[in-house]
C-alpha cells in the first residue's frame, strides 16, 4: 500500500463539536434561566447545519455562514426565542474555540515524521485555522471545500485534493469517523482509515457507528492508527 499523504476529515474526526457546542448553549440558557436537553439541541443544530451544506456545489456561502443561518431555526423548534442577538452570537463564535479530541494531537506529530498530513474539510478556513492554533495543531496544509466551491461528498472535491497534493488518489488515506466521507473518497480511488468516535454526538452516540467493511484500516482511537502505519 502506497501512501504518500493523510487527509483527515476535521469536524467531528478531529475537533470535538459536540462539547463545545453544549457548553455554549448551557452557557446562555443559565443566563436566561432555560433549561433544555442542550445535548439534543445541539445535535438538532448540527443535523440542520450538515444539510444545508453537504453537496453544495459553488454555492455563495460557507459553513459559517450555514451556522448562523440555521441558529435561529433551531433555537425556535426548542422554544428559546428568548436568546438575544448578543447570545447567538456567542453560540455561533463557539464553533471558532472548540478543542480537538485529546488523543489527536501527539498521534498527528508521530504521524508527521512520515507522511504529509492535511485538514480535508467541509469547515470554512477561517474556522479551521482557528481552532487549530488554540490546540496547537499544526497541518501541512488545510483545504477547505469553500476554497475548492464543491463540497463533500462530490467527487470533484476528492479529485482536486489529489491534484493539488500532486498525488494519485490512491496515494492518499482519507481519514475520517464518518461513512458518508470515506465511501465518496473510497469510490474516488483513496485508500481510507475509519477512526471511531464515539462520543462525536454525545450520549446519544453516532448515527453511523459502523465502519463500512471496505475500509483499509479501522481503529478505535489515533494512537492506534499510527501504530498500523508503522509511526
Amino acid at each position: 500500500m502506497d501512501i504518500q499523504a493523510l487527509a483527515f476529515d476535521t469536524g467531528g474526526t478531529v475537533f470535538d463539536w459536540h462539547s463545545g457546542l453544549v457548553d455554549a448553549f448551557t452557557r446562555v440558557g443559565h443566563v436566561h434561566d432555560l433549561t433544555r436537553d442542550w445535548h439534543a439541541v445541539t445535535n438538532d443544530y448540527r443535523r440542520a447545519a450538515m444539510k444545508a451544506i453537504v453537496g453544495q456545489v459553488r454555492p455563495a456561502f460557507n459553513m459559517d455562514d450555514v451556522h448562523r443561518t440555521t441558529l435561529d431555526g433551531v433555537l425556535a423548534h426548542h422554544g428559546l426565542q428568548a436568546f438575544t442577538a448578543q447570545d447567538r452570537w456567542q453560540i455561533h463564535r463557539a464553533w471558532h474555540a472548540l478543542n480537538t479530541w485529546p488523543d489527536f494531537p501527539a498521534a498527528l506529530n508521530r504521524l508527521k515524521r512520515r507522511y504529509p498530513v492535511v485538514s480535508f474539510t467541509m469547515l470554512p478556513l477561517a474556522m479551521v485555522v482557528a481552532v487549530s492554533r488554540r490546540n496547537d495543531i499544526d497541518w501541512d496544509a488545510v483545504v477547505s471545500c469553500e476554497m475548492i466551491g464543491v463540497y463533500k461528498p462530490q467527487p470533484e472535491a476528492y479529485a482536486q485534493v489529489a491534484t493539488w497534493l500532486g498525488l494519485e488518489p490512491a496515494q492518499i488515506l482519507m481519514v475520517a469517523c464518518h461513512n458518508f466521507d470515506l465511501n465518496a473518497a473510497r469510490g474516488c480511488g483513496y485508500q481510507t482509515a475509519f477512526v471511531r468516535r464515539p462520543l462525536e454526538w454525545g450520549p446519544a452516540g453516532p448515527p453511523d457507528p459502523h465502519p463500512h467493511p471496505d475500509c483499509s484500516f479501522v481503529v478505535d482511537d489515533f494512537p492506534a492508527l499510527a501504530q498500523r502505519l508503522g509511526v
